[in-house]
């Protein structure tokens, strides 16, 4: 390993916390402080070709496969590398944020891959960014047994062959640490602070376990950003002497940019690549997002009206699976967020059956595996793909050549036949409002009607609204989607959240300021690019 230099970053503006130096080493901060140097500057680059893309698509309404690219899609010789033993069966991935008890829970909980989450179920305060590392780092040295103050409930894990393989997922590329900055007060990008300080305390720690550094990487738009990691995973093995390909990465296919550029991504990773998973309601956020000067034709219905069985669904995933599969990846698919009720015996049996039909569907199609929000369906998911699979590891060699999808399948938003709704507008509202109000508190996984919620649920809500009112959606019931109405509808929810919750509990929430963030991100004429950006700012 190279002698770390002093490093230059600085904590700001952060108390100081149990532990902390244990994560905030002088030589891991010094590896960090390198990533952002050599890498900062090309991630503001590919900001800004965002921001321009996104330029191109509202002048043209449209997309397309890149010609410049098509040398990569018609060579037939390229594969990703194979997948690493502890990556080769992923029939069940559970997620969640990474807090002390949900850390044990998922390694228990049968599933055979954790996605342990610094991003959208997790508000990234600092407490959950450092506190985060350490219970990861605790883990992989069996260190993490504890009991719960409140109930008196101990957590210890199971033997080691029966824990699932821990894939971490990093912040998006447009967050920013504001708790770390270089000697000119410019903050890290919150992607290279968890992606270092994970992957520097325990690279060689996982290798001695018999597993190694694997990765989600969420919100890519572009082979261009993909190509990023790929440098970032070369210089990082690098630095600390381990082997080039120990790095394992899935890329979350959850822009519709990425969905016309599968094969490139996989194949500027292909040397750390291991899967593509398809990420529902931050697919369906960046449709709104990209498309939304583009007239009714976008225009998407309540967001529970649009199954993964709508054409435009249909053809994304069938691609995705083809795509991984021509090229030796694993095809994950998406999440089942219902959580189980205590109380309601019925909603369960009803709920059940919904999941058992989705993961029938996605294993039938050929995906290798599936997502869970709750460790009550990781039984019944795993069902789903042992009746596939069987003693098979995985299905990548059923290639799916019978699909075909052409560009415009990817955007045919209005061969859904479904319209917006009054109550999806009351929907979007409340768990918008709902969600927010709990992320200002440091929770990013809340739930919220039975379903296991994150940043996606808030960002595909406020696009909605604000999709609805500039369409000019008329609703069933004859009234026009508007501010004004949003504005009422809002008044009413945290009138019904003041009764429901008592004078004194509701004074003690955020329920005030998630209620004007909300309809601030829903309403302003500027569409704002990420609704973590301004919350982010009000998050303490």
């Amino acid at each position: 390993m190279s002698a770390p230099a002093p490093s230059p970053l600085a904590i700001v503006d952060a108390e100081p916390l149990p532990r902390q130096e244990e994560v905030l080493t002088p030589a891991a901060l010094a590896f960090v402080a390198e990533l952002h140097r050599r890498f900062t500057p090309r991630r503001d680059e590919l900001l800004t070709r965002r921001a321009e893309r996104r330029a191109e698509i509202a002048r043209t309404s449209t997309l397309d496969f890149l010609p410049e690219t098509a040398a990569i899609r018609a060579d037939d010789s390229w594969k990703v590398a194979p997948a690493p033993a502890a990556l080769n069966d992923r029939r069940v991935e559970i997620t969640g944020p990474t807090d002390r008890k949900m850390t044990v829970n998922a390694l228990n909980s049968g599933a055979r891959v954790w996605l342990a989450d610094f991003e959208d179920a997790s508000a990234p305060t600092w407490e959950n960014v450092i506190l985060g590392q350490l219970n990861l780092s605790d883990a992989h040295q069996r260190r993490i047994d504890f009991t719960d103050e409140r109930t008196g409930k101990s957590y210890a894990l199971k033997d080691a062959a029966e824990l699932a393989t821990v894939v971490m997922r990093p912040r998006g590329w447009h967050l920013d640490e504001r708790h770390l900055a270089d000697g000119a007060g410019r903050a890290v990008p919150g992607a290279l602070v968890d992606f270092g300080l994970y992957f520097f305390h325990n690279a060689q720690r996982l290798l001695d376990l018999g597993k190694g550094p694997y990765f989600y990487l969420p919100k890519t738009e572009s082979h261009l950003e993909a190509r990023l990691w790929n440098e970032i995973f070369v210089f990082a093995q690098d630095y600390v002497g381990i082997p080039r390909g120990t790095v394992r990465a899935t890329v979350l296919i959850e822009t519709i940019t990425a969905a016309y550029e599968m094969e490139e991504i996989l194949y500027e990773l292909r040397e750390h690549a291991s899967g593509l998973n398809a990420g529902r309601w931050d697919y369906l956020f960046s449709i709104v997002k990209n498309f939304r000067d583009g007239g009714r034709k976008f225009v998407l219905p309540d967001r529970n009206a649009v199954t993964m069985t709508a054409p435009f669904m249909r053809a994304y995933t069938e691609l995705l699976v083809r795509t991984c599969h021509r090229r030796g990846a694993h095809a994950i698919g998406g999440m089942a967020a219902f959580i189980p009720s205590r109380k309601d015996a019925e909603v369960n049996k009803v709920a059940f059956e919904k999941v058992r039909a989705d993961k029938d569907r996605e294993a039938g199609d050929g995906f290798d595996g599936s997502w869970v929000a709750h460790p009550d369906l990781v039984p019944i998911a795993m069902e789903s793909f042992d009746k596939v699979l069987g003693d098979r590891p995985n299905q990548k060699d059923r290639l799916r050549e019978d699909v075909s999808v052409a560009p415009g399948d990817l955007i045919a938003i209005d061969s859904l036949d479904a319209s917006p709704t009054y109550d999806g507008l009351v929907n979007a509202v409340q768990v918008g409002i709902r969600y927010i109000e709990a992320w200002l508190r440091g929770l990013g996984a809340v739930a919220i009607f039975h379903l296991m919620e994150d940043a996606a649920t808030a960002e595909i809500s406020r696009s909605q609204i604000w999709q609805w009112i500039n369409a000019g959606v008329v609703f069933e019931n004859g009234e026009p989607a508007t501010a004004e109405l949003t504005r009422r509808i809002a008044a009413a929810e945290l009138d019904a959240l003041r009764t429901e919750l008592g004078a004194d509990a509701f004074a003690a929430g955020k329920w005030q300021e998630a209620h004007d963030l909300l309809l601030q991100v829903s309403l302003d004429a500027d569409y704002a690019d990420f609704l973590t950006l301004p919350a982010y700012e009000r998050l303490r």
